[in-house]
């Protein structure tokens, strides 16, 4: 991602907020934070455990500014009140929350789905990946008397069966579905609520998949455009429905994945006969 290029401007300047589940210099999350910093944003992030907060700190530096770096367990409600208690006593109010955690036990990411689940994987997964972004929306709505917005991530593997994608695909449907629900109870508050469906990029998530070299080519070799999914665009996107630019627009779940989602049937030689 060192060649992405991050368009500069004062999209959002002025506007504060956190950046959750940066994992390393590819995670998608790390994109998005880049490009809000480019237009003027000023970022938080969370992190969780001592070997996370080493490998994006550097990152974080890099941006220039002192470092504002949280530690957050989304599975414990005590982390996350010292998170957003933080962000309060820092800044007083935030404009914008952007949502990238997800986990599933490797296990639970390869062959059957029906036979590779199990309970405690299922409510992990859940939780983790789904009941986060509601719990993090929850606080962060609270810090936004004057409106605001937020993104989570999300995958393909919601809306149809991808191979070993399993309870994950599952659990983004779950987060699909409280996007919506979030979207309608806080749009009062003038707070847009949205979901960006990335297609496959080489991230720590997408290694995690068996098969997942696999699907970076399937959705290269499928999608309308022919190409991978861009850092740029994916970026952008967020940017969009982030800053004012997308002030009409919640409860959606936009593709970012050069056309791949819209595909049925891929195309083949005989077509362009």
């Amino acid at each position: 991602m060192s060649d992405t290029v991050f368009p500069k401007g004062d999209l959002m300047k002025g506007k504060r907020g956190l950046i959750m589940g940066v994992a390393n210099k590819n995670s998608i999350a790390w994109g998005i934070a880049q490009q809000l910093a480019a237009q003027g944003a000023e970022l938080a992030f969370s992190y969780q455990g001592e070997a996370l907060e080493k490998r994006v700190r550097p990152l974080v530096e890099s941006l220039g500014g002192e470092p504002f770096m949280l530690s957050a367990d989304v599975t414990d409600d005590a982390s996350m009140d010292a998170c957003f208690a933080a962000i309060e006593k820092k800044w007083g109010k935030m404009d914008f929350l952007v949502h990238a955690i997800a986990f599933a036990g490797k296990d639970e990411l390869v062959g059957s789905f029906t036979e590779n689940t199990t309970r405690d994987g299922w409510r992990r997964a859940m939780e983790i990946s789904a009941f986060s972004f509601v719990d993090a929306g929850k606080r962060a709505s609270h810090l936004m008397p004057d409106g605001g917005a937020m993104v989570t991530l999300t995958y393909l593997g919601s809306e149809r069966v991808v191979p070993s994608y399993n309870v994950m695909g599952v659990a983004k449907a779950a987060l699909e579905a409280s996007t919506r629900y979030m979207a309608r109870d806080l749009g009062p508050a003038g707070i847009r609520v949205n979901a960006l469906s990335a297609g496959p990029m080489r991230t720590l998530a997408m290694a995690g998949i068996s098969g997942g070299k696999a699907l970076m080519k399937t959705g290269r070799d499928w999608s309308m455009m022919k190409e991978d999914t861009r850092m740029e665009g994916v970026a952008g996107a967020a940017l969009y429905l982030l800053s004012d630019l997308g002030h009409s627009c919640t409860g959606e779940t936009l593709h970012v994945d050069a056309g791949f989602h819209a595909v049925a049937v891929p195309s083949t030689d005989d077509d362009d006969e």
